[in-house]
């Protein structure tokens, strides 16, 4: 590959996220550095000058906002973990139908005591680095922000509150009041919904879907990355990183700041 121009290099974050402006082949230059740095803890991504901070985010839950997934910890206190993680791993690499996969997973927690809701979120969830610096920097600069899952609004509606998303949408679990049903609300909301969903939005805010970014791990998150103007693989499957714009497998998600050109001190800090 022959030598191409660079402008000058400049820190976003110091020793943390390096901006290279250059004038070339974007698929050559990107395919070059990862080369480069392929045995190496560095996420290499190459995104257009123009346009770079987007209007509108949209992300994925599970394993992207959060640390696990929901399903799997519900799972866990029913005792059925290693059965049912390892149909939400096979679904998210896209190798079943994520509607069919859902409903089958839900099923086997019938009878599950609603208690264990409340004891997931309280034990095993967590915020991800970085989720409050994303959604209250983009919002500080205007963008709209949205959650949205394929898992619980049990889960979203607790999880958006505490990032600061604006909106939230996900699957309801079914119940009596006591104990899970073993179903799950019409329509599912999986991998063409999200892409709705994006696509709402980005109507209702009068603004085009490469004022977009999205983000998310899965394979039911492929439609609406590969729709936005950004659209990001974080921790992702391979099937995902390989489809994605861009891909995040060391960085937090901070990361997805330092995409859109945020340097240090524009970052906001919540914690």
């Amino acid at each position: 590959m022959p030598a191409f121009e660079v402008g000058r290099e400049h820190w976003l974050s110091e020793g943390r996220a390096l901006d290279i402006p250059f004038d070339h082949d974007p698929k050559q230059v990107l395919e070059r550095a990862r080369r480069h740095f392929a045995d190496q803890p560095v996420d290499v991504n190459v995104v257009r000058a123009a346009n770079r901070r987007k209007k509108l985010l949209i992300a994925d839950m599970d394993s992207t906002i959060i640390n696990c997934e929901c399903l799997d910890e519900l799972a866990d206190m029913a005792g059925l973990k290693p059965i049912i993680a390892e149909i939400t791993e096979r679904a998210m690499r896209g190798e079943l139908d994520f509607a069919e996969a859902l409903r089958r997973r839900v099923a086997m927690l019938k009878g599950l005591d609603l208690s264990a809701l409340g004891r997931v979120y309280d034990e095993r969830i967590r915020l991800d680095p970085g989720a409050k610096s994303l959604v209250a920097t983009m919002k500080k600069h205007g963008a709209h922000t949205m959650l949205v899952s394929g898992g619980f609004s049990f889960y979203t509606h607790r999880v958006a509150q505490a990032a600061g998303f604006d909106m939230e949408q996900a699957n309801v679990l079914l119940h009596d009041g006591k104990v899970l049903t073993g179903e799950v609300a019409n329509p599912i909301l999986g991998r063409e919904a999200k892409l709705a969903a994006l696509e709402e939005a980005v109507a209702k805010l009068g603004i085009h879907t490469d004022d977009a970014v999205a983000v998310g791990d899965g394979a039911n998150d492929l439609a609406m990355i590969g729709r936005a103007g950004l659209g990001v693989a974080y921790r992702a499957k391979p099937v995902v990183a390989e489809a994605a714009g861009a891909s995040v497998s060391h960085g937090d998600l901070t990361a997805l700041l330092y995409l859109q050109g945020y340097s240090d001190s524009e970052i906001v800090r919540p914690d």
